[in-house]
Order: structure tokens, then sequence, then C-alpha cells
């Protein structure tokens, strides 16, 4: 498995404008902002507690949770657009790890102008420079528009999805 936290950089095709990096920590705010925004497009309420833990593990270097963020350039600065959250794990499948993009998040504003693309180009390039054998993610059945774009990478995998939880979504 990777070690550390990668920090390159990559610009997005075919959005030249959109630069996809690690998160870094001045990014919390902004990485905040669209954290919140995702949680409540699932309908949950953002829970500081777990929003601070979930940012200090993607800081830790020995935890495999990461983040990147798309961002463009202009008017003299950078724009954070959107985010990922993804993790790596072993798999009973695989020799080696499997990549979940647990969270991707575009601005509303920003949607449609390529972020997600970046956001998603990025980690299957990382995915094969590692040799990670699988990225995967998740969506909601009624999320027509994320699953516009996810369909052009690969048709849905079929799976249906059971849940059992010990404790509230929060």
């Amino acid at each position: 498995m990777a070690t550390g936290k990668y920090h390159g950089r990559m610009p997005a095709e075919p959005y030249p404008s959109i630069t996809v990096r690690a998160v870094v920590p001045a990014d919390e705010a902004r990485w905040r902002v669209l954290w919140d925004a995702y949680t409540r497009f699932y309908e949950r309420e953002p829970v500081e507690e777990i929003t601070r833990r979930t940012w200090a593990r993607i800081l830790d270097p020995a935890v495999p949770i990461f983040a990147i963020v798309a961002e463009r350039a202009g008017d003299g600065g950078r724009s954070i657009l959107g985010m990922a959250n993804y993790l790596l794990h072993d798999s009973t499948s695989h020799l080696t790890p499997v990549c979940y993009l647990q969270d991707l998040y575009v601005d509303p504003v920003a949607r449609g102008g390529g972020a997600g693309r970046a956001l998603i180009d990025w980690l299957w390039l990382r995915t094969r420079e590692e040799g990670w054998s699988t990225l995967y993610w998740q969506t909601r059945e009624s999320n027509h528009q994320a699953r516009a774009l996810y369909d052009s990478y690969t048709p849905h995998s079929g799976f249906v999805r059971y849940v059992l939880r010990n404790q509230p979504v929060l």
C-alpha cells in the first residue's frame, strides 16, 4: 500500500484551466464548505466532531484516507471548485490495494465545467500509476447529474447495496 500523502499536481484534460492536487492544511476552510454542502446533499446535517476527525485523518500520513481538490486559476488567485475524499483498502479479490472514491462534490455554480471529471481522471491516473487494482465509487440511483458523468466512464456495476447500521447516521 502506498505510504504517506501524495502531493503531486496534474492538469485536468480536457480542461487545462483546472488543476487537481492533494489538499494542504490551508484548504480546510474551503474543504469544509464543500464537505458541509455534500453532507446536506445527502440529507444529513454536518456534525462538527465528524468533520474535525475526517479532516485530521486526511492530513495524517499514517491513515489511508486522502482528499484532493480541483481548482481553477483566475483573478490573480486560485479557486477551489470541488473536492474528493478517497481511501485505500485491501481486498480479498485482489493482490493490490483498492481505491474507494467515497465523497465527490463540486460547487453547484461550477458543475458542468469539468471539475468532477478532473477529480475522477486524476484519481484514475493515480490508480494506474500506483498499481492499485480498482477504483470504485457509488451514488444514489436518483443522482442523475452525477450518473451522467459516471456512466461516461463505465456502466454501473449492477450491485445492490445493503446496509446494517450499528449507529445512526449523523
